[in-house]
C-alpha cells in the first residue's frame, strides 16, 4: 500500500523505497542472476509458449498500442524485452493526450515455459515496478512463465513521470524535525502544493492517475500484446489495483495472487491504525510465545506506550548515521516517529524487543539510525504524485480527522492525541489533500470484489502496515481461494519467504489446490536477546 505508506510504501523515515532498503542488502544474488539472463533475454529466440510482444498497434476497439523499444537503464540491467504501451492520459477525454508506460518481459527460466504470463503490479501507489524485477526473480516468479512488469501511470519509467523532487527533499529535511509537529506539516503541504502546481503547469491531468485507469492500462497492455490468459500478481496497494482489475476486467485472467492486501472497500486513513495495532501486537505476541524473550523483555505493550508517551513529551535528538553509512544527521525522535519506523519495519522485526528495550534505558542508537536512513533519499524515483492522486480521492474522502483520531484510540489507548491524529505512513494527509485537489472516487472505487477466479491470498503475521486480517476478509468474496498466513513476516511476504515463495510457485501451476504444506511448520525467527543493562 502506500508503500508512500502502505506499500510502499511510504513516510518522513523510511519513506518509499527506503522501506525496502534492508533487502537491497542480499540483492548481490539478485544481481548475478540478473546479469546472467541480460543477454538470453534480450538476444535468444522466444521459447515455446512465451510471451513475443507484436510490433504492430493496438487491437480492435482500443486506442493503446505495445511500441517496441529499449529497455530503462537501470543500475541492474533489464534481463528481458522492452518497449512503451501507449495510452490516453483520461480514457472519458476524446482527443485528449496519450502517456507512455514502460514494459518489461522477462523471460521465464524454464525451457518450456508455460503458455501464461504473469503480470506484476508493485504497491505504493508510486513504486519503481520496473527496479522490483531482481527481487522477483530472485523469489522466482518468472520459474515456469514469462513475467511481464509495467510501470504504472505516473512512476519511474513512465512518460509523465510524477515524481515530485519537492517532496523528497521535504522528507530528507523531516528525519530532523518533530514528527508531527504543525509547523512540520505546514513544510509538507507547501512541498505537495509546490509539486501539484508544476505538474499542473506542464499539463499533467492529475484526476487521471486513479486506481480505474491504472486497471485499465494493464487491460490494454493484455490485449496489445496479444496474451488470451494471463495470471495476475500484485502487492500492497498492488493488491487494491488487481483486486479493482478482477472487479473491472475479468476477461483473460487465469488466477489472482495478493500479498499484503489493500482492500478496496475498506482502505481509507482510519483503517491504517487497525493495521498497525495488528501488526505491532502480533510480534509482542510472539515474543511472549518464546520464553527467553518472555523474560528478558516482559510488558512490551506496556514499555512501547511508556516510550510513545516519554518521547511524545520530551523528544530526543542525537546524531545517527544513516545505515547506508556517511556522515551522521541530525535525528529527531517523539513519539510519531517511533511509531511510524515501527509500522514500516524500519527496525527488523526481531530486534524491535530488544531496541525498545534499549530505548528505555536511554540507548536510542537502533531507531535513531532507521529514521536517519530517510535522510538519503533518490531523488525522483518514488511517484508522491500518483500516491497524492490515488490518496486524495480514493482512500481519504468520507472520513474525518475526528474519524482518524478516535480510529487511533481504539487501537492504542492511552497514547497522545497528537500522535494518534496522524494516520501512519500518511501524515497531514487531509491537509496535503486540501491542495492537491482530485474529486472524490470513492463510489467508484470503494466496491467490494467478488469473483470465482482462482486467487492466492498472502499475508504475514508482523505486517503493521496491511495487518493479515484483511487477506481473509478479502478472500471472502472471493469464491475459488486459498488463505495463508506466514508467520515472523512483514509487508511483502513473497520476497522474504521461501514457503511463500514455493506456494506462489504451486499456485501457479495448479491454481485451485496450491501446495501450502511447507506452512505448517513455520514459527517466527528467535528475537534478539541483549544483555540486561543492570547486569552487563
Amino acid at each position: 500500500m502506500a508503500e508512500q505508506g502502505i506499500r510502499t510504501g511510504r513516510l518522513p523515515s523510511v519513506r518509499g523505497r527506503n522501506a525496502r532498503r534492508p533487502l537491497r542488502d542480499a540483492r548481490h544474488k539478485v544481481a548475478g542472476v540478473a546479469a546472467g539472463l541480460v543477454f538470453l533475454g534480450v538476444l535468444a529466440p522466444t521459447p515455446s509458449g512465451a510471451v513475443a510482444p507484436p510490433v504492430g498497434g493496438p487491437g480492435p476497439g482500443t486506442t493503446a498500442r505495445f511500441v517496441p523499444g529499449p529497455c530503462p537503464d537501470t543500475s541492474e540491467p533489464v534481463p528481458g524485452r522492452c518497449g512503451f504501451l501507449e495510452v490516453p492520459e483520461n480514457r472519458a477525454r476524446r482527443g485528449g493526450r496519450t502517456i507512455r508506460l514502460a514494459v518489461a518481459i522477462i523471460p521465464a527460466a524454464s525451457a518450456r515455459p508455460a503458455g501464461d504470463p504473469v503480470v506484476f503490479m508493485t504497491g505504493g501507489p508510486g513504486g519503481d515496478a520496473i527496479g522490483d524485477i531482481p527481487f522477483l526473480i530472485d523469489a522466482g516468479v518468472n520459474r515456469t512463465r514469462d513475467l511481464i512488469v509495467m510501470a504504472q501511470r505516473g512512476t519511474l519509467h513512465s512518460q509523465p513521470n510524477l515524481a515530485c523532487p519537492e517532496i523528497d527533499h521535504f522528507y530528507a529535511a523531516a528525519v530532523g524535525l518533530r514528527y508531527d509537529a504543525p509547523s512540520t506539516g505546514r513544510r509538507l503541504v507547501r512541498a505537495t502544493k509546490e509539486c501539484r502546481e508544476r505538474l499542473t503547469a506542464d499539463g499533467v491531468e492529475l484526476s487521471a492517475y486513479n486506481t480505474t485507469e491504472n486497471a485499465a492500462d494493464f487491460a490494454d497492455l493484455r490485449k496489445a500484446l496479444g496474451i488470451d490468459r494471463w495470471n495476475v500478481y500484485g502487492y500492497s496497494y498492488g493488491t487494491d489495483l488487481a483486486l479493482t482489475f478482477l472487479r473491472r476486467h475479468p476477461a483473460g485472467i487465469r488466477s489472482v495472487a495478493i500479498d499484503s492486501v489493500v482492500p478496496p472497500r475498506i482502505v481509507s486513513l482510519p483503517w491504517t491504525w487497525d493495521s498497525a495495532r495488528e501488526g505491532i501486537n502480533t510480534i509482542f505476541a510472539a515474543c511472549a510465545a518464546q520464553p527467553r524473550c518472555k523474560s528478558r523483555y516482559p510488558n512490551l505493550s506496556r514499555t512501547l506506550t511508556q516510550q510513545v508517551r516519554r518521547l511524545e513529551a520530551r523528544p530526543l535528538t542525537v546524531r545517527a548515521q544513516p545505515p547506508s553509512g556517511g556522515t551522521p544527521v541530525k535525528v529527531v525522535l517523539d513519539g510519531g516517529a517511533l511509531v511510524n519506523l515501527l509500522v514500516a519495519n524500519a527496525v527488523p522485526a526481531v530486534d524491535v524487543p530488544a531496541a525498545l528495550d534499549e530505548l528505555a534505558h536511554g540507548n536510542p542508537t537502533r531507531f535513531a539510525r532507521a529514521r536517519a536512513a530517510g535522510a538519503t533519499p533518490v531523488i525522483g524515483e518514488f511517484a508522491h504524485g500518483l500516491t497524492q492522486s490515488v490518496a486524495c480521492s480514493e482512500w481519504v474522502p468520507g472520513y474525518t480527522q475526528a474519524d482518524l483520531l478516535r480510529a487511533g484510540r481504539r487501537a492504542f489507548p492511552g497514547w497522545p492525541d497528537t500522535v494518534l491524529a496522524q494516520a501512519p505512513q500518511l501524515p497531514f494527509q487531509h491537509a496535503a489533500c486540501r491542495v492537491w485537489n482530485v474529486p472524490d472516487r470513492t463510489s467508484i472505487q470503494r466496491v467490494t470484489t467478488a469473483s470465482a477466479v482462482p486467487a492466492l491470498v498472502l499475508s504475514g503475521t508482523f505486517d503493521s502496515k496491511t495487518g493479515a486480517r484483511w487477506g481473509a476478509y478479502a478472500a471472502r468474496t472471493l469464491a475459488r481461494s486459498t488463505t495463508v498466513r506466514i508467520p515472523g513476516i512483514g509487508h511483502w511476504v513473497v520476497p522474504q519467504s521461501p514457503c511463500a515463495q514455493k506456494v506462489l510457485g504451486s499456485f501457479l501451476v495448479r491454481p485451485t489446490a496450491p501446495d501450502t504444506r511447507c506452512v505448517a511448520g513455520l514459527a517466527p525467527k528467535p528475537f534478539t536477546i541483549t544483555p540486561h543493562p543492570e547486569t552487563a
